[in-house]
């Protein structure tokens, strides 16, 4: 599956304080942030088109592992 990067300005003050927080509950902004864009995916984009989504990401992920499959078989 493919991933976007996603780029923002953040002062960099809090940007310090945030992951030096984070850094001490074990946690990383990365992931944080992960999870907040998939709660407003969740929140923000209707059910239906969620589902086309999900299925256009599983059909994706099955293609690549029969495509990495066959390269072993190949090598072998």
């Amino acid at each position: 599956m493919k991933k976007v990067n996603i780029s923002i300005a953040y002062e960099e003050e809090k940007y310090a304080a945030l992951t030096m927080y984070l850094a001490q509950k074990g946690m990383n902004l990365e992931t944080e942030l992960t999870a907040a864009l998939d709660s407003l995916y969740a929140k923000q984009v209707p059910p239906a088109v969620r589902d086309f989504v999900s299925q256009r990401i599983s059909s994706e992920q099955k293609k690549e592992k029969k495509k990495q499959d066959k390269q072993r078989t190949d090598s072998a």
